[in-house]
């Protein structure tokens, strides 16, 4: 959703980090594209006006224009202000009153109220193990009570029995007494929505209010409507009163002017976000980390989160033991595929990467979806269990099986298995506790004993902008500044050697070899073997017809 701000800005500030000293005519440049950039992704004028007021006042000073990096402390301010205009600190749903806790959703027809209530209570049982009822007080809708009921079923949620005929409010009496003989903590009231805003709704939703006395009142609002969901968190808020927001469709192509403005028009926090349909695609607000994206910065805390939560530690473990004897094999591949998919795919993890919001057109030119990946699943299940366990197995008439039964091509198959390859080169050299640049990230992620603690996962989320912002040849192992060296390359017309083709250095190449360091003077070289003159036919691997020495044997 904010891939468009984001874009703007980071240009923005990009031209601003390489100037050496700035100006306030910079500044000004600067401020007026931001309020362009804000403009055009919908956010409130008024909330435009405040934003830019207070970047002049902190960015046309002192500490700015006498700074050492004045470009970088703009960049500073102007992410300290998006923290500001979305909320200082992240505010989760409040359950501190008595059981059951009763939480009121309300919002316009179409704007997910019923699956947002079913995340929420999914995330309540799972996160925080509360015991949760929903109840449906939407009697104009066809099927509402029975949606939520299935959607109840889905997530393991109970839900209030349908009684035809009563009122929202009869309804909401009865969902809090069942709340409190039951034993429930928290009671979901999903009430009724309409296209738009009418006095017959608000009405409505101020006589349950009144009748069940709730603790939280979350709006839900749809992102894709721009300027007109802060029209209408207002509306709510002054006739109903709200505790909070949870903001729907964040994965849309939405231009992200409703989370930056209806926090500044309504002073109600945003408390949750719906990043996707399914029934686990909800995640808590944090204004440091959504400032982050838009500046491009990543959310390597959020990723380290979202991998936490749906890592398995048991068996995170036992594949780590694996993986220090070296035991990689395909069937390995598949559930670290498959693992991506729950968080989010490529696309959901990529986004939260420091600096990969500059590559986004280039990851599009290259087609790097979620597809690749459900394609690489179907071949290796259609693999036997004995070639996912040894990969060495696959010939030319397995891989032709194997690309017939995945509706695949020879080619994606030797892909995979080359990536397979690379990659348990990599999980043994971080599993064998070598020291090197992945040793922390190897410790972190549980290959050096267990699941990471909350402080490790803080110092991988430190640590990591700087190992993916580091400069080619910085990182230790790594490829030199310059590439590799220039590697001679065979003359045409040698027997049996492709003209191109890379030749070993020999001793006199004292460009291509270091010089070794001189312990022991060389022995005098050999004289040349009988019989072998410039027609020689060529060597073994080379494409010549050599048959072998007199007295070795012929070639096998």
């Amino acid at each position: 959703m904010f891939d468009g701000l984001s874009d703007k800005l980071s240009g923005i500030l990009d031209r601003l980090t390489r100037r050496g000293a700035l100006t306030a005519g910079d500044v000004d440049a600067a401020a007026r594209e931001v309020r362009r950039a804000l403009l055009e992704a919908d956010v409130a004028l008024d909330v435009v006006r405040g934003f830019i007021d207070k970047l002049k006042e902190r960015a046309v000073g002192v500490e700015v224009i006498k700074s050492v990096t004045p470009g970088q402390m703009v960049v500073k301010i102007v992410h300290d202000q998006l923290i500001e205009t979305l909320g200082a600190t992240a505010d989760p749903i409040d359950l501190n009153a008595p059981s059951p806790v009763p939480i009121l959703m309300v919002g316009l027809q179409g704007s997910g109220k019923t699956t947002t209530s079913a995340k929420i209570a999914r995330r309540l049982t799972d996160l925080h193990k509360r015991k949760v009822l929903m109840a449906s007080l939407d009697t104009r809708r066809p099927a509402a009570m029975e949606q939520l009921a299935v959607l109840g079923q889905q997530v393991g949620v109970e839900t209030l029995p349908i009684v035809p005929g009563q009122t929202p409010v009869q309804i909401a009496r009865r969902a809090l007494d069942a709340g409190r003989l039951g034993g429930y903590d928290v009671v979901v009231l999903d009430t009724a929505g309409r296209t738009t805003l009418d006095e017959a709704m608000m009405a409505e939703v101020a006589e349950v209010k009144q009748a069940a006395q709730p603790h939280e009142v979350l709006l839900v609002a749809d992102a894709l409507t721009g300027q007109d969901a802060v029209n209408l968190a207002r509306s709510f808020n002054e006739r109903v009163g709200l505790t909070g927001i949870v903001l729907t469709r964040v994965d849309g192509d939405g231009r992200g002017g409703a989370a930056l403005s209806m926090r500044a028009v309504t002073g109600k926090p945003i408390k949750l976000m719906g990043v996707g349909e399914k029934l686990d695609a909800l995640e808590e607000f944090h204004p440091a980390r959504i400032a982050d994206r838009i500046l491009g910065m990543g959310d390597i805390v959020s990723l380290v989160e979202k991998a936490a939560a749906t890592i398995d530690a048991e068996k995170a473990r036992r594949t780590a033991e694996r993986l220090r004897k070296g035991q990689f094999n395909l069937d390995d591949l598949r559930e670290q595929l498959e693992q991506m998919l729950k968080m989010g795919g490529l696309g959901g993890m990529m986004s939260m990467l420091p600096g990969i919001a500059r590559m986004k057109n280039q990851i599009a030119a290259a087609n790097v979806d979620d597809r690749i990946i459900k394609r690489q699943i179907a071949i290796i299940h259609s693999m036997t269990p004995k070639e996912r366990r040894t990969p060495d197995l696959l010939k030319a008439s397995r891989k032709k099986r194997i690309a017939a039964g995945s509706g695949t091509k020879v080619e994606e198959i030797n892909r995979l298995l080359k990536m397979h390859r690379q990659m348990a080169d990599m999980m043994k050299q971080m599993g064998s506790g070598k020291r090197g640049p992945m040793a922390g990230l190897a410790n972190a992620l549980g290959f050096g004993g267990g699941m990471p603690s909350p402080q490790e996962l803080e110092k991988l989320a430190d640590r990591m902008p700087g190992i993916l912002g580091a400069p080619p040849g910085s990182l230790p192992g790594g490829l030199p500044p310059g590439g590799l060296p220039d590697v001679p390359l065979a003359p045409p017309g040698i027997p049996g050697v492709p003209p191109g083709t890379p030749l070993v250095s020999g001793p006199d190449d004292k460009d291509d070899k270091p010089a070794a360091p001189a312990a022991k003077p060389a022995a005098p070289a050999a004289p040349p073997l009988p019989g072998l003159g410039a027609k020689f036919p060529g060597l073994p691997g080379l494409g010549g017809r050599f048959q072998g020495f007199p007295g070795f044997g012929k070639k096998k």
